[in-house]
């Protein structure tokens, strides 16, 4: 009788033990890419995250529990990706996750969390991960969409009517060609000339030659992000092509104009307010959190955060508020409190999300921004 009560004993003292670490600490998941083509994506949200996290432990936790992030580098593959999401539910037991610094890594861990009910907010661009609305899936990043939108505004703006399109075959380029020919006619805008290029590209004159020659073609549209949007700009410079180049959100870091060189002069894209942090005026509703959040991290790394550390920023912003309005951190609960975030602003825009729009940004977040010699200039 005395063994059988002290083996209960024990046991109770084990389970108690064994469950400790897990009302002790709050787990949030992540997967980016850190290394590989796209880390210069990855990079810096990761470094955003393992910032916040350590801000918001030295300032208590959340509802008083320590936050751990428990982080894996994808590399850019969207098969390992997949591993990883399996992993951060099954083993790892995260109450949400951040991650997916790409579309197509995105896409690939989004079933996952769909059938394991786990919160997952996206750092990529493409209208896909949230168009249809996935129960479980969120985004910070504006659109691709969006970004097409703002671009033919600006062009309509101008008097132009006849564009010609660059467009990455990868799954951010692929997925903002097709919207921007879908959104294209409802500013009065054609597409004349309609080019691609493949991920190992080194060369785009060919492509670019042939907008050129295309007769009517008043301005040049570029859907990619990576190294490719700049190689298409320095061949653009090369060619000697004087028609205005758009860019994408795609591309907008400090990074490309470091690739683009001085052919990037010119260059319009919509980007957002954290790229002009330091010119934005009195009354910007941005301006304080924006300014805030890139001295933070000026301090702790001695570089300026780029536009996709912003993500990270706000993705990690909305969940920390998600679940201290929850109360708790069962994944449920997490994801409802997101889908009633209203009147957050974060470094990427104001955020009203609901249970048709599971981004909750709309285009007064974008900025229209043009690079002049270098630096970035708002021009609206």
């Amino acid at each position: 009788m005395r063994l059988k009560t002290t083996l209960t004993a024990a046991a109770a003292i084990a389970a108690l033990t064994a469950a400790s670490p897990a009302l002790a600490e709050i787990r949030i998941g992540s997967s980016l890419s850190v290394t590989g083509p796209a880390s210069f994506l990855g990079d810096p949200e990761l470094k955003t995250l393992e910032m916040l996290v350590d801000q918001i432990n030295a300032e208590g936790g959340i509802n008083g529990e320590e936050v751990r992030l428990i982080h894996y580098d994808d590399a850019g593959d969207a098969n390992r990706a997949r591993t990883f999401a399996t992993r951060l539910v099954e083993d790892d037991e995260v109450v949400a996750v951040i991650g997916g610094s790409t579309t197509g890594t995105t896409m690939a861990m989004v079933p996952v969390y769909q059938d394991e009910e786990i919160p997952f907010i996206s750092l990529a661009g493409a209208v896909v991960i949230i168009d249809p609305v996935k129960e479980y899936v969120f985004k910070t990043p504006h659109t691709d969409r969006m970004a097409c939108e703002k671009i033919f505004a600006d062009i309509q703006a101008r008097g132009l009517s006849k564009v010609g399109m660059i467009s990455g075959q990868g799954g951010f380029g692929k997925s903002m060609r097709e919207q921007c020919l879908d959104v294209v006619g409802e500013y009065g805008i054609e597409v004349v000339a309609d080019e691609t290029y493949g991920p190992d590209d080194a060369d785009m004159t060919v492509q670019l030659t042939r907008i050129r020659n295309t007769e009517g073609v008043e301005a040049v549209v570029v859907a990619g992000f990576g190294q490719g949007p700049a190689i298409v700009t320095r061949n653009y410079a090369q060619l000697g092509i004087d028609l205005p180049m758009y860019q994408s959100h795609g591309v907008a870091s400090d990074a490309f104009i470091e690739l683009a060189g001085e052919a990037a002069d010119g260059v319009r894209l919509p980007g957002t307010a954290l790229l002009i942090a330091d010119i934005l005026p009195e009354g910007d509703p941005q301006r304080e959190v924006v300014q805030a959040y890139k001295a933070a991290y000026e301090e702790r790394y001695g570089q300026e955060p780029s536009t996709f550390a912003g993500y990270a920023y706000d993705a990690f912003q909305l969940l920390v508020k998600a679940i201290e309005e929850a109360g708790s951190t069962d994944p449920n609960a997490i994801r409802d409190a997101l889908e009633a975030t209203s009147g957050h602003v974060g470094v990427t825009g104001e955020f009203n999300m609901s249970p048709e729009d599971h981004m909750g940004l709309d285009l007064s977040a974008f900025r229209m921004l043009e690079i002049r010699d270098g630096e970035w200039v708002l021009v609206e």
